[in-house]
């Protein structure tokens, strides 16, 4: 019997990262624009597992994550909740959770950075991914509707939208193309400044 769904940002591999992950110096707060006293209004919407919101939060971004899927957003709701009594509880304060669909939240937010992680195309090799990844997908399905969501968060992101996707998969059809991209082992970020 496989183990249920944790989210847990208190602990593991997020707190892994957060203590030991480089800062402002990783590839998606590169993306997103922190720099050096620059805390942007970063929406998240595809929150998934919530450990990229967590992240940015972490380095001073305030990140309002939006998640579709009922019972994703009761885990991360559980989780945040979790979290915020011990010693996260700045990051936490610095995170809003929504329910609903991305594409018809944006307008309303008047994010400064919007941040799609739409689920990625199979992979071509043979590796398996994580297994909370694989929950993920089974949880949350495919986002067919990823072109619009990324065309939404362009139209409604004041300074840039961020892509993040396997490095070496093409663009979705139907995007312009980015403004630059950040280049990691895996993941790429693809950028469109505004």
């Amino acid at each position: 019997m496989k183990a249920e769904l944790d989210i847990d940002f208190t602990s593991g591999a997020v707190a892994h990262r957060l203590r030991f992950g480089g800062g402002r110096g990783q590839d998606l707060p590169k993306a997103i624009g922190l720099k050096k006293g620059a805390n942007p209004h970063v929406v998240d919407a595809t929150a998934g597992l919530g450990r990229d919101a967590f992240l940015l939060a972490s380095l001073g971004a305030r990140v309002t994550l939006i998640e579709r899927s009922e019972k994703m957003h009761g885990l991360l709701a559980a989780a945040l909740q979790a979290a915020r009594e011990g010693e996260m509880a700045e990051i936490i304060a610095r995170m809003n959770l929504l329910h609903g669909d991305a594409r018809h939240l944006l307008p309303s937010l008047s994010p400064e950075v919007v941040l799609v992680d739409p689920m990625h195309p199979p992979r071509g090799n043979s590796a398996l991914v994580k297994q909370d990844m694989r929950q993920l997908r089974e949880i949350v399905g495919e986002d067919p509707d990823a072109v619009a969501l990324i065309k939404a968060a362009l139209a409604s992101a004041q300074k840039r939208v961020v892509l993040k996707w396997p490095r070496k998969a093409a663009l979705p059809e139907g995007l312009p193309a980015p403004s630059h991209q950040i280049l990691g082992k895996s993941t790429r970020y693809d950028v469109w400044m505004r």
